[in-house]
């Protein structure tokens, strides 16, 4: 039977403790990242939303790295977006960054009204590499 372990970077934000999850379970050779989002050390948002979409995306590499995994280990992502619309070319240019190439990871984006306190927020699923 596969048992799950908690995986937290090294360098664990607030919310974490505050909200009661884990920055991401592994089990067997897949890893479930929890929702990760533009927030300062203390867990508050960070109210300037490119900056936000960045430290989202830098708090899921230092999860996946915690992991042993890069984004290139990504298998699915789902982010989760307050105003689509407005947000989509500051989200597609920080996205580009990271996935300049094919493959890319299968990709679902979701309009909400309420991410609690942030406008930004992006979950995935990865494969361990087996040296990891």
């Amino acid at each position: 039977m596969t048992r799950r372990e908690a995986i937290f970077p090294a360098d664990r934000h607030a919310l974490y403790e505050q909200h009661g999850y884990s920055a991401a379970i592994r089990s067997g050779d897949l890893l479930f990242v929890s929702g990760q989002v533009g927030s300062r050390s203390d867990g508050t948002p960070e109210p300037d939303f490119e900056r936000q979409v960045r430290l989202a995306f830098e708090n899921l590499k230092a999860t996946l790295e915690a992991a042993g995994c890069t984004f290139e280990d990504l298998v699915d992502v789902t982010t989760f977006h307050t105003d689509p619309e407005n947000q989509f070319e500051t989200i597609m240019a920080a996205k580009q960054k990271i996935f300049s190439k094919a493959p890319y990871p299968n990709w679902t984006a979701v309009g909400v009204n309420w991410l609690a306190g942030f406008d930004f927020e992006i979950k995935v699923i990865a494969r361990i590499p087996s040296n990891a």
